[in-house]
């Protein structure tokens, strides 16, 4: 299954990429260095504009490269790009790590997954029905 998103790129960005035949997430670069700090977050500028269509969002993902070899991940992962959203990707960034990171222009700090939204028609009720599982949560159903 396929969409068509319709992107302007602005200030040297390139088009997001798919690294292999078989990923689900097109790599986003950075247009500018910066120095992140441990435990400190940075927004990433990206020279990527999206016109999605509507009934599509675009999550922002973390590479996993990035988070065990460095430390870096997505802070609002994921994140989520809405169909009428205009403004310019940015990529919020955080240091994980005990060394600051530097971020360098074409560096692919992110991924971005295109998928369809379901709206939901929500209906009030007094009472909702019981499950065996219940209120169990955060653990309940064990490790193994």
């Amino acid at each position: 299954m396929s969409v068509t998103v319709r992107i302007r790129c602005e200030n040297g960005a390139t088009l997001p990429s798919y690294a292999t035949d078989g990923a689900s997430g097109m790599d986003i670069r950075a247009i500018e260095e910066a120095t992140i700090a441990p435990l400190a977050r940075a927004l990433i500028s990206t020279g990527l504009y999206f016109e999605l269509p509507e009934g599509t969002e675009a999550q922002v993902r973390p590479r996993s490269g990035l988070a065990i070899k460095n430390g870096i991940t997505v802070l609002n992962s994921p994140g989520t790009i809405d169909a009428d959203y205009r403004g310019e990707i940015k990529i919020i960034l955080i240091n994980l790590n005990s060394e600051p990171f530097t971020v360098h222009v074409g560096d692919r700090i992110a991924q971005v997954v295109f998928a369809t939204v379901t709206k939901a028609n929500l209906v009030e009720v007094k009472k909702i029905n019981e499950t065996e599982r219940g209120v169990g949560g955060f653990g309940s159903t064990g490790v193994q």
